[in-house]
């Protein structure tokens, strides 16, 4: 949508007239002009500037996605112990890594200083699984049986190397916080399908292991440069999955209905004098606020659940925060129109002690997003939710510290690690890219992350460079200024 168009729709009657002969002009500049101001229409990109929201569900082709469930792996899981299988690398035990593999890349300031990089070959067994063979870790047994409907990347690669950067990086497009997440620009730009319940929601579980936890907070899903109504719901694990959603002692729901209106009276009385946006963004939020005080208690009642869906998640669904209970949230969500759930699960910083902590988080994760997997095709569900799961980065060949063949940690690595898809058009029992016999270099097929942002919004049925928001006078993407690809052989 062009600036003029954009004008044109947020502008009211009393502010039009005050402008004088500057609105005037302006007005009569755009009639001329029509909708080819500065050689844009509404039918070439997809944008606008910040009082002129999308029109809901435009999008640049037909989506193979409508809705979308982010499974983010806080800490960078350790790659080769998960899914990139390195049998050579029993040979190398506790040598040093070739300096010709590290060729100089450099090194977080945890292991900069190690006098040497001692080689940790994986302690764990893998199969191959799947129509293309696909290796997968004896700690993921459930996982392993999906692999006919799973997509994986094993050439993911990033240009962070610490953790705050590297996430933000993933889930903004941009290493500096402040930038519109994946799920803002999916409400944004789909819209929502559901008026009782947000179109986007966080939902961070609780691990069972504690050992080492990363700092995540609201700037990950944060709306940035986009309207505030963008911005991600955060749904608490215990309590109230919302503060204040049930009225205070004495409080009826007619009185909180006055309230409302009276509030939301002074609101549209503010917006026609001054034309803040972010002021019908409040009128809106109130309101979607009050109909939530009915729909989030049907949303979290799990009694309704038949015994079946125990046997498909585990029973951790029945301890709230756990990544198990979220899993299950999170179908009941897709089931109810939310466009967009994140889910953030902590503690895969393996810098040590990686024995005793990997499977716990595995197990942790395993069932549930096997159980994810089949609810949403039983249901009807899976050919339209795409489902991600992966982290911000992956972890070293070498140790950190010491090794030993029963234990040892990893650092962080952003060369390569592997993500998976399933559903949402992604395609189903595909392996993409590969990584030298150290993985630690990709030999084949990379990916970047502003190629799989691309990739991602192709399925949600966006023109990655035409999906725009004018903001300070740029046209503002998520894959940014650089040359991005849609990777079209991850896509069914």
């Amino acid at each position: 949508m062009n600036p003029i168009d954009a004008y044109r729709q947020s502008e009211t009657r009393r502010q039009f007239f005050s402008r004088g002969k500057n609105a005037v002009g302006m007005a009569a500049m755009a009639s001329l002009l029509g909708d080819n101001l500065g050689g844009l229409s509404a039918a070439a990109d997809i944008g606008g500037a910040a009082s002129a929201p999308l029109p809901k569900a435009l999008t640049h082709f037909a989506p193979k996605a409508k809705q979308v469930i982010y499974l983010h792996m806080v800490g960078g899981p350790s790659q080769m112990d998960l899914y990139d299988y390195k049998p050579k690398m029993q040979e190398y035990f506790d040598k040093d890594l070739p300096e010709s593999i590290r060729n100089g890349q450099r090194l977080t300031t945890m292991t900069s200083g190690q006098k040497r990089f001692p080689i940790a070959p994986s302690k764990y067994k893998f199969q191959q699984y799947g129509p293309n063979g696909m290796w997968i870790s004896e700690m993921l047994p459930y996982t392993s049986k999906m692999a006919g409907d799973m997509c994986f990347i094993r050439s993911m690669n990033t240009e962070a190397i610490n953790h705050e950067p590297a996430i933000s990086f993933m889930q903004t497009g941009n290493q500096i916080t402040g930038r519109p997440c994946l799920g803002s620009w999916a409400s944004y730009g789909l819209g929502s399908l559901n008026n009782n319940l947000p179109t986007f929601v966080v939902l961070v579980a609780q691990p069972s292991n504690t050992e080492q936890i990363q700092a995540i907070s609201a700037r990950l899903w944060n709306q940035g440069y986009l309207p505030g109504e963008h911005a991600g719901v955060s749904f608490r694990t215990g309590g109230d999955p919302i503060l204040y959603i049930n009225n205070p002692p004495g409080v009826p729901r007619d009185i909180r209905r006055k309230t409302l209106d009276g509030l939301n009276s002074l609101n549209e009385m503010n917006y026609k004098l001054v034309g803040d946006e972010e002021t019908h963004t409040r009128i809106q939020q109130f309101e979607l606020a009050f109909r939530m005080q009915a729909s989030v208690p049907d949303l979290t009642d799990l009694s309704t659940e038949p015994a079946t869906t125990e046997a498909l998640y585990g029973p951790s669904i029945k301890k709230p925060g756990s990544f198990g209970h979220t899993a299950l949230l999170a179908r009941r969500m897709i089931e109810r129109g939310v466009r967009f759930v994140q889910i953030y699960h902590n503690n895969w910083d393996h810098h040590g002690n990686l024995a005793n902590r990997m499977p716990s988080q595995c197990q942790d994760v395993d069932q549930p997003c096997w159980g994810l997997v089949q609810d949403l095709k039983s249901r009807g569900l899976l050919d339209e939710t795409l489902v991600i799961w992966g982290g911000e980065f992956g972890r070293t060949i070498y140790s950190q510290g010491g090794v030993t063949k029963d234990n040892y940690g990893r650092d962080h690595h952003p060369r390569c690690f592997t993500m998976w898809m399933a559903g949402g058009g992604s395609k189903p029992g595909m392996v993409y890219g590969e990584t030298d016999d150290f993985s630690y270099n990709i030999v084949k097929d990379p990916v970047p992350v502003h190629d799989f942002h691309a990739t991602m919004l192709n399925l949600l049925g966006f023109d990655h460079n035409r999906f725009i928001y004018r903001y300070q006078g740029l046209d503002q993407k998520l894959t940014g200024v650089e040359p991005a690809k849609v990777i079209k052989e991850l896509l069914a």
